[in-house]
């Protein structure tokens, strides 16, 4: 089968969307099929096309940048190419040309699915409200268009705007996580790096943005640290310059500097690194505040490591602990509610383990290969019946 892939950003972008499409493109590439990514050039360093572990990746220029978003002239005709060389076409939203993409599949008789990642929230400014309703509207008429729309919990989908609307054309997808085991000397190396001075470890892997929730979990550490009082985070993921949330970042900077090396930011880490990085925590948070997190991929990547998580109680957020039993669900914007729900898991932790292999079958990529093929399948099928 031939599959195009559309999406904004792509790899070196570090995002969990970028993230579930290159699992996705690798595993189907892997089983022989022809796959193709369509994604912007979001750096002018990057090479307007390249091969990557089997799957081709086509950039186009950005011409307008819009806070985190672009906007791409050369997308449209782009598509239009490359789909005469696929036979299906595969959106992944958030995408503010996925009506157009879509038509342009329509034209070609290829049928066309959107993946809806997540909603879009923009930071706080007197044009954001007009910006996230267009957006909004874009997404709306391309799931309109479409012929199925994945998401990946019903959780999600039933309290979602936009996916709501559509339970006729649902498709429920759980997302592919791998997550393999670092050698045991990196381990214990990083191990006994963060830990010299006592436990409990807990980790947060993320951008540094204001709908990651990282200020309650600021808020949550004096009280933790009655309990637990050689307690300590470690910060996994691009800070300090996050595009858009440089405001955010000024406001936290302080409060987290008087936290001394209670706080350790570790940047930005690559998959063999995030492995050793889950292992030495004792749990991982997700404080999430907005339907901007669909789930949280981050989640189950810890839960493969054999790390508990405690997870704002949010539409898919809370999914992965439901589905494995591996942590606490708390009321989101809490510092309180997080508190106690890592103090819970911190003084019990093995009521939260899980035979491993359970969770891998959980978020299996080829799991989620093999329902996106079948879906891919039954739409071809259907066009050219």
């Amino acid at each position: 089968m031939r599959i195009l892939l559309a999406l904004y950003y792509y790899r070196p972008h570090m995002s969990g969307l970028t993230i579930y499409v290159e699992r996705l493109a690798m595993t189907l590439a892997r089983r022989g099929h022809t796959v193709t990514v369509l994604a912007t050039q979001h750096d002018a360093k990057l090479p307007r096309e390249e091969w990557s572990d089997g799957v081709r990746i086509v950039r186009v220029p950005v011409a307008l940048r819009i806070n985190k978003g672009v906007i791409s002239f050369a997308l449209g005709s782009t598509a239009s190419r490359l789909l005469r060389e696929h036979d299906v076409l595969s959106i992944h939203l958030p995408n503010v040309d996925a009506a157009g993409l879509t038509i342009r599949g329509h034209r070609q008789n290829k049928p066309v699915i959107l993946t809806y990642h997540c909603d879009l929230t923009l930071p706080r400014s007197p044009v954001s409200a007009i910006l996230e309703q267009a957006i909004f509207m874009a997404h709306y008429a391309g799931a309109r268009l479409a012929d199925r729309i994945v998401a990946y919990t019903r959780d999600y989908a039933i309290h979602s705007r936009l996916l709501s609307r559509f339970a006729d054309k649902l498709e429920v997808i759980s997302p592919p996580v791998v997550m393999p085991a670092p050698p045991a000397a990196d381990v214990a190396a990083f191990q006994a790096e963060v830990c010299a001075d006592g436990r409990p470890v807990i980790g947060m892997a993320a951008r540094f943005a204001t709908e990651k929730g990282v200020e309650y979990l600021v808020q949550a550490m004096p009280r933790l640290l009655e309990w637990f009082p050689h307690a300590k985070v470690l910060f996994a993921g691009p800070y300090g310059s996050v595009l858009g949330e440089e405001t955010y970042w000024q406001r936290l900077r302080e409060p987290i500097a008087e936290l001394g090396s209670r706080w350790q930011f570790r940047g930005q880490l690559d998959q063999s690194r995030l492995s050793v990085f889950y292992r030495v925590c004792d749990v991982i948070v997700v404080p999430s505040l907005n339907s901007t997190e669909s789930f949280g991929l981050v989640q189950a990547e810890a839960m493969l490591c054999g790390t508990p998580v405690v997870a704002s109680n949010l539409p898919g957020v809370r999914q992965p602990i439901k589905m494995t039993g591996m942590g606490e669900v708390v009321e989101p914007g809490s510092a309180a509610a997080l508190c106690e729900g890592l103090e819970r898991v911190l003084a019990h932790p093995q009521r939260y383990m899980r035979p491993q292999p359970e969770v891998e079958t959980l978020f299996d990529p080829e799991r989620t290969a093999d329902a996106y093929l079948e879906l891919f399948e039954r739409e071809i099928a259907r066009r050219s019946g």
